[in-house]
């Protein structure tokens, strides 16, 4: 009989774990889309740390690498495809550079999301480890300025653009990310291309390696669609809230707290891999 109570007891308390995981998933989609639609950044290199560790906050066994890349990859399609669509209609795209760069990142990025599969927890909590350092650093970084002479649509190296296809593809791919936070200032500062074109061209880019990213990982049962649906409707009233935010507030002051956020959450992960 007492047996049976326990079982009874554990069984409930289970329950009530598994109802509560989606519910701190929709908040971690409200923080990190308010800090992507304030910053203007896809989101996912905000949300991959807050998925990591808030869940074991509450009680919550702690999710995956797998598990959070197929939400952050989730997450990057959706946002991508509302941002491409947005500076397609106001012209802000190169449409020789998004189709150069889509195509092969495409490629990449389906061979990361596939192959993240056979690579352990610790691998992929590795490779996000050096992606996250190198994210505070550009985001701490003072943002290019536009240059000054007329840009000529379709004038870039066709090889350095396909150089940095294949390497954000296939790391993005493999870690969930859709990779807009490296992508932007090495169009700028790689391939020449101004601030604006390099931001509105980098939404079509990082939309098909979202989509690349994410048939790969939900082909391989790497994506929970439950949390997967709780973190995107977090997301879309986060992410408008954050660009009115981002009207009132500094945003130097936000990219140099944020920044220092994710250095935090970087020594966590060196913590749990070196430890």
């Amino acid at each position: 009989m007492v047996s049976a109570l326990g079982d009874i007891l554990a069984h409930e308390l289970a329950e009530k774990k598994h109802m509560a995981l989606p519910l701190i998933v929709l908040d971690i989609g409200l923080i990190g889309g308010g800090l992507s639609g304030f910053l203007g950044i896809g989101g996912g290199i905000v949300t991959a740390p807050l998925l990591l560790y808030l869940p074991s906050l509450f009680g919550q066994e702690p999710l995956s690498m797998h598990t959070v890349g197929g939400l952050t990859i989730s997450q990057a399609l959706f946002a991508s495809l509302c941002g491409g669509v947005a500076h397609w209609k106001t012209g802000n795209v190169d449409r020789r550079l998004a189709a150069v760069m889509s195509g092969v990142i495409f490629i990449a990025a389906l061979v990361g999301g596939v192959g993240s599969r056979w690579f352990g927890h610790r691998f992929l909590l590795g490779l996000f480890l050096v992606l996250s350092l190198t994210a505070a650093v550009l985001i701490m970084l003072p943002q290019p300025k536009e240059a000054g002479s007329v840009y000529a649509q379709g004038s870039f190296s066709t090889a350095r653009a396909i150089a940095v296809a294949l390497g954000i593809g296939l790391l993005g791919g493999l870690v969930g990310q859709g990779g807009s936070f490296i992508l932007i200032p090495l169009a700028v500062t790689f391939l020449k291309v101004p601030l604006r074109i390099a931001m509105g061209s980098n939404m079509v880019i990082i939309f098909f390696a979202s989509m690349a990213g994410f048939l790969g990982k939900a082909a391989t049962g790497q994506v929970p669609l439950l949390l997967a649906g709780a973190l995107l409707a977090g997301i879309l009233p986060g992410s408008l809230a954050g660009v009115m935010l981002s009207r009132r507030v500094p945003t130097h002051a936000l990219r140099l707290a944020l920044g220092g956020l994710i250095l935090a959450a970087c020594a966590r992960m060196a913590l749990d891999l070196f430890a």
